[in-house]
């Protein structure tokens, strides 16, 4: 209890008195002192912690939204159902996961925020889209509220000094640029490369990883670069523009908008324009993009990349992993059949990184969550990789660094030659 001017002027001894039978009583309540009740952040208490989360559940997006929501949802129900978590201060806790829709609309995403602080929760995870965690991570910091394991490969999310509340989960863009990038140096074949990139950080983010990769190089030249943006309902023109080069190589930096992915596939086969295509991990579901546009046979090869494995593998279902995640996905869902978008496992792998870092929590606080959360090392996830853990103590880096080429085998990916 601060004491007040007014009080500061009552005599020395009557104030003494006052705070000496404070004290006492609170003694006697068990600790029941200011100190003792502003302990806790909002939203936990010694049996639940509350957190948010904003996604694209309706519109364009809402498949890959849904997913990502899904994929969380599942396994902390299923967490919940076996008695909660184990966290490291002692107490076992049920984790309440909220969904907010913003339908890929930053304005949106940013008042999900402002609710989701109205609503008391204790953090928000596994937000998808870079437009719209940008929105309000300015906010989230302001109100020193956690805002982490974001499903976007936005670097900004990951480096300490800009974004302290923050933590992305995906490999940033520039990683997957990158790979594809070498892989075409390393082919020491002749490309043309023709790019379609969102104007935003996104596209950006994949473009300046490609040009990175090939920066040197005397058999990869960039051709053209032609940007769209993320409100754009059609990308016809812009594939036209490219298509006209002629390149062998169409670099398709492009967000998870179905009906844009499709349709530049389209109208590049429409154009009988079939070079080898790359299309980001995001966006590359051969259930729900590849395959519905119906033309994916007829480009010379498919590439993206991946940090993890796929719900469409042959041996996916058959798996203790995979039998787990479906079943819990069947139970706490409306997910009928194994998801086609990669967001459902990247998810699950986020919530279990969150329980990684509620089992090593020392306080029912923000700051002693930031703390347990950033000094994870070599935790063996659920869905990696072969070789590949999370990794969170190095500054400017997500919590999944690890992406490999792969290549569509007419069903799914495999790992590129």
């Amino acid at each position: 209890m601060k004491i007040s001017a007014h009080t500061r002027r009552v005599g020395a001894a009557i104030a003494a008195a006052a705070l000496l039978a404070g004290s006492l009583a609170a003694c006697a309540r068990g600790g029941d002192s200011p100190s003792a009740a502003n302990a806790s952040s909002p939203g936990i208490t010694d049996t639940t912690i509350t957190f948010g989360s904003t996604a694209p559940l309706t519109g364009p997006a809402a498949g890959v939204g849904n997913c990502a929501i899904d994929g969380a949802t599942a396994y902390f129900e299923m967490r919940n159902a076996e008695g909660g978590i184990p966290f490291g201060d002692g107490k076992t806790r049920t984790v309440e996961f909220r969904a907010y829709d913003d339908g890929y609309d930053p304005q949106r995403a940013a008042a999900n925020f402002q609710q989701m602080v109205s609503d008391g929760v204790f953090g928000a995870a596994l937000s998808l889209g870079t437009p719209t965690n940008r929105a309000w991570r300015e906010a989230a910091i302001a109100e020193e509220v956690p805002q982490v394991l974001l499903q976007t490969g936005d670097p900004i999310f990951s480096d300490r000094e800009e974004s302290p509340w923050q933590l992305g989960l995906l490999p940033i863009y520039q990683l997957e640029g990158e790979a594809f990038g070498r892989m075409l140096v390393e082919s020491g074949e002749t490309h043309e490369v023709a790019v379609l990139f969102q104007n935003d950080d996104f596209g950006e983010g994949y473009v300046e990883g490609l040009k990175r990769a090939i920066e040197g190089s005397e058999n990869v030249t960039i051709v053209k670069e032609v940007g769209y943006e993320a409100t754009a309902t059609d990308v016809s023109a812009q594939v036209t523009d490219l298509a006209s080069t002629g390149a062998d190589v169409f670099y398709n930096a492009m967000s998870s908008l179905a009906p844009l992915v499709i349709g530049s596939l389209q109208q590049a086969a429409a154009l009988n324009w079939t070079p080898s295509v790359f299309l980001p991990s995001t966006s590359s579901s051969p259930a729900a993009l590849l395959t519905p546009s119906g033309v994916a046979d007829r480009f010379a090869a498919i590439y993206t990349t991946a940090s993890s494995a796929s719900a469409s593998a042959p041996d996916f279902a058959t798996s203790e992993d995979g039998k787990e995640f479906l079943a819990a996905l069947a139970d706490y869902t409306n997910q009928d059949a194994a998801p086609g978008f990669p967001q459902c496992l990247w998810g699950w792998i986020g919530a279990s990184i969150l329980e990684e870092a509620f089992t090593h929590m020392q306080e029912p606080t923000r700051e002693s969550f930031m703390t347990a959360l950033r000094d994870i090392a070599d935790f063996d996830a659920p869905f990696l990789l072969d070789g590949a853990t999370i990794s969170t103590t190095e500054d400017g880096l997500p919590a999944m660094s690890d992406v490999q080429v792969m290549g569509y085998n007419g069903a799914g990916f495999s790992p590129a030659g």
